[in-house]
């Protein structure tokens, strides 16, 4: 049913071709948007190169401006965005040098960012995915380095009351190593969905084996399986957000077009999955007017948002879309 959401545009990153990849979260009330990366002069098919950005963004209200915030350390891309009460969170990376560990908390208050570092992650680790269960970070999955063949099975959690002590390594879920997974937050669990694993080409280059598969963490009783998405959904913005007691699977490449020209793409589904954990089933909730994957969905002022993507691959995108629950006629 699509009239279970409202979506509206925001004021546009400012950027030509917006990025993918980007930290986003809330701090000191603003929305924040940090690195990413884009091919600002060529396509990749025609021969351009990736570059990644430590531009920091704040938007404080959302009929305001974006304003310049700051720099990261390094230009990043492609980790996790966890926002705290203390701002920020940025777990794990990509740059044009490759994987990091670094993890570090953005906050951004009367007019200035600060950088804190946290402990690092056990590996350089990118295309992870993660959330806050209460005080504890959980990362699940990604790849230790950029031309990886095989995903890592690996769950680890951070306890911000004791961050001091550094990153835990916990029992990963009972199914496959995986990239690219949506993470979500609801019920006192932390659940994983979809995503994908990674095989060798008989070029030796990495080829995507998609998942449709989903589990579900909960502390002190660990992982059990549950219902299979309807579709696969690959690059979600994540963590997922929670309406009404469901967990929402936005979009998100379903390999649908994988051997699609990129020049023909169409663009990824737009439909919204929506995840029940008590009745432990989906349902398709709604469309979106958007095709944004590699992204965050940030809660903010009442709101979900999803601040760029990618819209087709290698091709980038500076909108901004939010909505709100529609209100009863």
């Amino acid at each position: 049913m699509t009239s279970s959401f409202r979506w509206n545009p925001l004021p546009p990153i400012p950027d030509r071709e917006g990025f993918a990849g980007s930290f986003a979260g809330v701090s000191g009330g603003a929305l924040v948007v940090a690195g990413g990366a884009n091919f600002p002069d060529k396509r990749p098919w025609e021969g351009g190169t990736k570059v990644w950005y430590d531009s920091v963004f704040a938007l404080e209200t959302p009929d305001g401006a974006w304003r310049l915030a700051g720099k990261l350390p390094h230009p990043l891309g492609y980790g996790v965005s966890v926002t705290t009460k203390d701002g920020l969170v940025c777990i794990g990376s990509s740059s044009a040098q490759g994987h990091h560990a670094d993890v570090f908390l953005l906050s951004w208050r009367d007019g200035k960012l600060t950088t804190t570092s946290l402990p690092p992650l056990p590996r350089p680790c990118a295309n992870m995915c993660g959330a806050l269960l209460g005080r504890t970070i959980y990362v699940a999955g990604g790849i230790a380095t950029p031309d990886a063949t095989t995903v890592l099975k690996t769950f680890w959690a951070l306890d911000l009351g004791n961050a001091g002590a550094g990153w835990r390594e916990l029992e990963p879920w009972p199914g496959r190593g995986r990239m690219l997974a949506t993470a979500g937050v609801c019920e006192g669990s932390f659940f994983l969905f979809s995503g994908a694993a990674l095989g060798a080409g008989a070029d030796g280059k990495p080829v995507r084996e998609w998942l449709r598969d989903a589990y579900r963490y909960t502390p002190g009783q660990g992982w059990h399986r549950v219902a299979d998405l309807p579709r696969v959904s690959v690059a979600a913005p994540s963590p997922a957000s929670v309406l009404n007691g469901r967990l929402l699977v936005i979009g998100g490449d379903d390999g649908a077009q994988v051997n699609t020209p990129p020049t023909a793409h169409k663009g990824f589904p737009r439909d919204v999955l929506a995840y029940d954990p008590k009745g432990d089933a989906w349902k398709v909730s709604g469309q979106v007017p958007f095709s944004l994957v590699t992204t965050t969905a940030v809660e903010w002022n009442g709101r979900v948002v999803i601040p760029g993507g990618e819209a087709r691959p290698g091709v980038r995108s500076p909108e901004v879309w939010t909505f709100q629950p529609a209100r009863p006629h």
